[in-house]
């Protein structure tokens, strides 16, 4: 049998991090409960595991006490890591810092790493996803580029899988990732009874949907700064990159260079999320057609916005609409 470790850390925590250790638990547990009622042995034992046999996590609302500590266990196969308050290795707290050396000598010894929503951030401080690919939730990404520039961040991503490592986005998208290692893990057809007996969208891959663009202007670059603003206050207009980058007496290569370098997009990539997270307002809050939002944001070419509006969120113009628009007064399709 395999054994499965579910990290409980006992400082530097929020709700999400209880949502994750309960939500891990009671998918994998339901996931051997499955195989038993075949007469199917169990894949993993499942372990709450902290740093120290005293501390365990106490938020004043609720707590939850680890059933083992990282030195009772020489060898596990799967770490499941939840959100926390973890930054980086420098801000964790001592018992923190146990942990995060402890799953960094575990994935040396062939352990595989699970991370949901920002416990990519305590994955990121490990080293071990320099030159990987990770998700993490869309409104922490530009805090996470910061920290770790040469992680390979991927916020479209709801899951990225590489090396052994899984991450996901943002908070209760973590039942996603569930589904998927519980596929690899154990099959597919105890991932689809999993997400029929806890109701969980089994197919979900993207979280870009839910991604709201808020400019990622946290840098020092002066004149991207300028550029970002124009961009923003001019998107309904014809805008020359071009042009752009001579009124901003930098060359075009060099703009390109820059701009990825402080925002993670290109100038051009840039200004089509402006204008796609323009579009998406007006899709929630109007009544207007998507043709009507599609000239109001600078578009003129129907497939050109279709494909662009699909690539960005995941879904077409036409489905966005239909989902979030105001109109629809219940969120569950109920009047």
């Amino acid at each position: 049998m395999k054994h499965l470790s579910i990290l409980v850390p006992d400082e530097q925590t929020n709700m999400s991090t209880i949502a994750c250790i309960v939500g891990a638990y009671q998918v994998f547990s339901e996931a051997n409960n499955y195989r038993a009622k075949k007469n199917e042995k169990a894949i993993f034992k499942i372990e709450l595991v902290g740093a120290t046999k005293n501390d365990f996590l106490n938020n004043n609302l609720l707590s939850i006490k680890h059933q083992v500590v990282i030195n009772e266990i020489d060898k596990t196969n799967l770490i499941i890591i939840p959100a926390s308050l973890i930054r980086s290795y420098e801000t964790a707290t001592k018992n923190n810092k146990l942990l995060i050396n402890w799953v960094t000598k575990q994935y040396k010894q062939g352990a595989e790493i699970a991370s949901m929503c920002a416990g990519s951030f305590m994955v990121a401080s490990t080293g071990i996803l320099s030159g990987k690919m990770c998700s993490t939730h869309w409104a922490l990404a530009e805090g996470f580029r910061e920290l770790y520039p040469d992680v390979n961040l991927q916020t479209d991503q709801l899951i990225t899988d590489e090396n052994g490592i899984y991450t996901n986005g943002g908070a209760y998208s973590f039942l996603n990732l569930l589904l998927y290692l519980v596929e690899k893990f154990y099959d597919r057809q105890t991932a689809i009874h999993c997400a029929k007996y806890f109701q969980i969208d089994l197919n979900r891959n993207l979280q870009a949907e839910f991604t709201i663009f808020n400019g990622h202007k946290k840098h020092n670059d002066d004149a991207i700064l300028m550029a970002q603003n124009y961009l923003e206050e001019n998107y309904q207009d014809k805008i020359s990159i071009e042009r752009l980058a001579t009124e901003l007496g930098i060359g075009r290569r060099s703009l390109d260079r820059r701009f990825i370098k402080a925002t993670g997009f290109t100038p051009l990539d840039y200004l089509q999320r402006v204008k796609i997270e323009a579009a998406k307002k007006m899709f929630e809050t109007t009544r207007k057609t998507v043709n009507e939002i599609m000239f109001e944001v600078g578009y003129n070419d129907a497939k050109a916005f279709r494909d662009v509006f699909s690539r960005i969120t995941g879904i077409s113009p036409l489905d966005y609409k239909s989902k979030y628009n105001k109109e629809n007064q219940s969120v569950y399709g109920v009047a």
